[in-house]
């Protein structure tokens, strides 16, 4: 019988065949999504209405993820949400079978593969990479040394007109008080060869614009991170007669999404300069805002985008002096509530609610350019749902298998993209490199499972 760690059991996940390799469960049991390349076996389950990540891993590698991953979600960090590590695995022949760490599929979330299928503009990407810089940096924040940084270990989520990133691997993770200058290079130096090497390798499939060169790409991601990291917690002095600059300070890491929960600040004997540094910075400022006054939980920038919005109904509705929360939930009943419950029931899997109420502004904003006139909310929403919803394609799980278009390649295991098409003609379907226990690994200095597994047998002995 196998053992169960869990900080949420979910009795469903019992009768599962826990006696058979991840990578020979019958398919009534999975469920087909896109993912990243893994050096491990990875598969979605389905349980009733739920899907969950399953990933085949070596026991002290999956307790020390599953601790992690803990860490970052009991911090409200980006992360997968752990849910339980199954041991004591057994084969129906008596072969000991490696342990599986379970994780909460990520909902409306994709990995940088299928962003970037059928092509992405050069904007799209510099959001992708900004939304990789602002997960680094909270990462850092908390104290998490990463080591492994790399777009395949990261989920993106749509963010209203950004993007949000989610942390999906904390194998070689650390979790430190606090992390040295030189830690941080170190993720950083880690971060480069990762990303350059996946950003050539879409170049070499056609999959990246022209425009856009890797080593470009990766110096930017550079610059980009030291400039946040040092408006987030860089040192600021001024003479004492330019107080104000105390609250703008704060004001420009609220307007990026960080709340100040504690500042160092020292002045001279004279009070003639002032020298300030945030000591505790808190992301997620107006998603906080939003939860608290609608009960609404959303991405930090779709938080912004709905915040807006009820501002400026605010005004129209001449409430400025009624209480915030009163303007809240009028706007939520009367603005909110009814876009959404306008879509479809088939059409709710292609956006989150946040996500298609921020596309319906946006909408309303460009019809009412088109047309010179003041667009009425719903009919925006009306529009929206027929002229663009309709033809986006679902970014919600689908419990169900569905045919491919004819038009489209198929997968030859729809579980498994690693294994490329069935009519590839090039021979047998490729094998991932990562998934392949190559005799020379070691010597290539890859990491080698096999040996990991001997080691790992030799502690226990």
């Amino acid at each position: 019988m196998p053992r169960f760690l869990a900080s949420r059991p979910d009795s469903r996940l019992i009768p599962l065949p826990w006696q058979t390799p991840l990578a020979q469960w019958p398919v009534e049991n999975l469920v087909a999504l896109p993912r990243g390349i893994s050096r491990h076996v990875v598969r979605f389950i389905k349980v009733g209405s739920s899907v969950y990540a399953a990933k085949e891993v070596i026991e002290h590698l999956a307790m020390h993820e599953y601790q992690m991953l803990t860490n970052l979600h009991r911090l409200d960090t980006p992360a997968v949400e752990p849910l339980a590590v199954v041991t004591d695995r057994v084969a129906e022949d008596g072969e000991p079978l490696d342990p599986i760490l379970i994780t909460r599929h990520l909902e409306f979330s994709l990995p940088y593969r299928s962003l970037f299928d059928h092509g992405v503009r050069p904007d799209t990407v510099t959001r992708l990479v900004d939304a990789m810089v602002v997960l680094l940096a909270r990462l850092h924040l908390v104290g998490f040394v990463w080591g492994d940084v790399s777009l395949s270990n990261v989920l993106f989520r749509r963010d209203a007109g950004e993007f949000a990133a989610y942390l999906v691997d904390a194998e070689t993770a650390e979790m430190h008080e606090e992390l040295t200058d030189g830690q941080r290079e170190n993720d950083l130096q880690v971060a480069s060869v990762n990303l350059y090497g996946e950003f050539c390798d879409l170049e070499a499939g056609g999959m990246l614009d022209p425009s856009l060169h890797p080593m470009a790409l990766v110096d930017s991601i550079m610059v980009r991170y030291h400039e946040l990291w040092a408006e987030l917690t860089g040192v600021e002095e001024f003479p004492g007669s330019e107080v104000a600059r105390i609250e703008n300070r704060v004001r420009r890491l609220n307007a990026m999404g960080f709340d100040v929960a504690e500042m160092d600040l020292q002045t001279t004997p004279d009070g003639s300069h002032i020298r300030i540094q945030p000591k505790v910075v808190d992301a997620g400022h107006h998603s906080r805002l939003l939860l608290r006054l609608t009960g609404l939980d959303t991405e930090e920038n779709q938080a912004r985008r709905l915040l807006n919005d009820m501002m400026t109904f605010r005004w129209r509705t001449g409430q400025q002096h009624v209480d915030e929360a009163v303007v809240a939930h009028q706007w939520l009943t009367e603005c909110f509530q009814p876009v959404v419950n306008a879509v479809p029931a088939e059409l709710r899997g292609k956006r989150d609610a946040a996500q298609i109420f921020h596309e319906v502004l946006d909408y309303r904003w460009y019809q009412a350019q088109r047309e010179s006139r003041e667009v009425p909310l719903m009919e925006a929403a009306e529009g929206y749902i027929n002229d663009v919803l309709r033809s986006l394609p679902d970014e919600r799980r689908n419990l169900t298998m569905v045919p491919p278009h004819p038009d489209e390649r198929q997968l030859a295991n729809p579980f498994d993209p690693s294994q490329g098409f069935a009519d590839d003609e090039d021979g047998p379907p490729p094998v991932d490199p990562w998934e392949a226990e190559a005799d020379d690994a070691a010597d290539a200095g890859v990491l080698d499972i096999a040996a990991l597994r001997a080691k790992a047998k030799g502690h226990s002995a």
